[in-house]
């Protein structure tokens, strides 16, 4: 019976928010026509969200790397590494939530800057290692990479200063190469 069923509490709806991850997925494809469009289309044909995407060539032209970043449970991320796999076009997919990544974004902020406020923005800029990439007599155009809480700061600092103009990339990730430990390191450099 419909009616009787009980709301969920605040308490089982945050336990459940908590389960719903972010994940970064990189996706390897052929570098071909309608490939980004047939995985968008995959995402939004199941109702799953793309907060970023990212795509470019590899070292190899004939393929490109795709990076998503998406939310979903357990249940979710696994369900949408099968279809993409399915994709023709796919070579490889890796959650890289599974192992140790680097990642990292990139924004551009256009900001005004009135004679009284130059100071302060060089000051954000410097404090955050951005790079002011342009300069006109009323704007700085600030280059800044690192992580998204690096970059919700850095813009939150430039927001009282007015923020003319804002792109940014989404993230872009990479598996690390796992680590040996020394002692293994010296065991096999002694052996030879």
């Amino acid at each position: 019976m419909l009616g009787a069923e009980r709301p969920y509490s605040s308490l089982s709806t945050q336990a459940s928010v908590l389960r719903e991850m972010e994940h970064i997925i990189s996706v390897t494809v052929e570098n071909k026509f309608g490939v980004l469009s047939r995985v968008a289309g995959l995402f939004s044909g199941r109702g799953f969200n793309i907060e970023s995407l990212s795509v470019a060539p590899t070292l190899d032209p004939s393929m490109s790397q795709m990076t998503i970043v998406t939310s979903g449970d357990e249940r979710i991320i696994e369900q949408i590494v099968k279809h993409l796999n399915k994709l023709i076009d796919v070579i490889k997919v890796v959650d890289l939530n599974e192992t140790e990544f680097v990642s990292r974004e990139t924004a551009i902020i256009k900001v005004h800057t009135k004679d009284a406020d130059r100071a302060e923005a060089l000051r954000i800029v410097d404090i955050f290692r951005a790079n002011v990439i342009d300069s006109t007599p009323s704007t700085y155009t600030i280059e800044v990479s690192g992580d998204p809480k690096k970059i919700e700061a850095i813009i939150n600092l430039l927001q009282p200063l007015g923020i003319k103009d804002l792109v940014r990339t989404g993230r872009v990730a990479v598996a690390r190469e796992p680590v040996r430990p020394v002692s293994a390191q010296a065991k096999k450099v002694a052996r030879e």
